[in-house]
């Protein structure tokens, strides 16, 4: 039985007539690391700021852990680490002061916390200077670092890798990733760039004018993605059995309409055509198909315009 730790059932959030948030109903499973993935405004950071508290939903339910009652969830909610839209961090102070402010306004009398996350995050070396110096990358280390603090159960992060280089996104990567497998954790984690989520997340939550408009577990996605060669012709039968006997594949798929989709072979169409042709089997169409993870984004944003 799968064991959600995380369920909204019609959540919406309405501000002057408009609905950031539209009858949003999802599941999150313990374990897992979530991709909500939406263009800027799509409603993410609402969503996510509703999860956690920090805004109160027009309609719908929340249900946190199990618990749906208002004092329950709010109490549930010790369990989550959150950083949404920016990392809550004083600008005047250090590294090392922020992260004790926030220890012990959370009331969590581990001291040594605090240089173990910073070591973690890889910002242990700033000494005193001050955050409003550092780049933002830093500050966002320093954000992820803060929202670690309680050993959150389950992790929201809103565009965390913002602002960091391409080694910082795969330290970031690698941390969420180690996260997920040593620690169980459950993180949900916005961001409206599709090939860098599927590096990271198990599954997918496409966000668009605040409704969800689809769901996919990472293995959906690679068969949405998935590169094929389409083979149409008059006569299925033979098509398939030339496939299996003289190009021995069966990785193949005949589709409703009598088209095969043939996943070997991508990158040699001639061999495949001659192969046919010269076993005598009439081919009306052989054409290399598939969308990138960029095109699959955009289709389900609702075009280029939107992005």
């Amino acid at each position: 039985m799968n064991e959600y730790i995380l369920q909204t059932r019609n959540l919406t959030k309405t501000y002057k007539g408009y609905n950031a948030v539209n009858n949003v109903s999802i599941s999150l499973e313990l374990g897992k690391i979530y991709g909500l993935i939406g263009r800027n405004g799509a409603g993410k950071s609402t969503l996510m700021r509703l999860i956690a508290g920090l805004s109160y939903p027009t309609n719908g339910e929340i249900e946190l852990f199990g618990h749906t009652d208002e004092k329950e969830i709010q109490l549930e909610r010790k369990r989550i680490g959150c950083m949404i839209e920016a990392p809550s961090i004083n600008p005047s102070m250090s590294a090392k002061e922020n992260m004790r402010l926030h220890r012990i306004i959370r009331g969590i009398p581990n001291e040594e916390v605090e240089d173990e996350l910073l070591s973690l995050l890889d910002i242990a070396n700033t000494g005193k200077k001050k955050v409003k110096n550092f780049s933002l990358g830093m500050k966002q280390r320093l954000g992820i670092a803060i929202t670690l603090l309680n050993n959150p159960e389950f992790l929201i992060l809103d565009e965390p890798i913002n602002g960091l280089d391409p080694l910082g996104v795969v330290e970031i990567r690698k941390l969420l990733t180690k996260l997920c497998d040593e620690r169980n954790m459950t993180i949900l984690i916005s961001s409206h760039n599709l090939p860098e989520m599927y590096q990271l997340a198990t599954d997918y939550i496409f966000i668009n004018k605040g409704e969800i408009i689809e769901t996919l577990t990472l293995e959906e996605l690679d068969d949405h993605c998935k590169h094929y060669l389409l083979l149409q012709s008059t006569n299925t039968s033979k098509l398939v059995n030339v496939l299996e006997r003289k190009l021995n594949t069966t990785n193949y798929k005949v589709m409703p309409d009598n088209s095969v989709k043939l996943f070997d072979y991508i990158d040699d169409r001639e061999t495949v055509g001659k192969t046919l042709f010269d076993n005598g089997v009439v081919i009306t169409n052989l054409s290399n198909e598939g969308e990138t993870l960029e095109d699959y984004f955009v289709s389900m944003v609702g075009g280029s315009e939107n992005v």
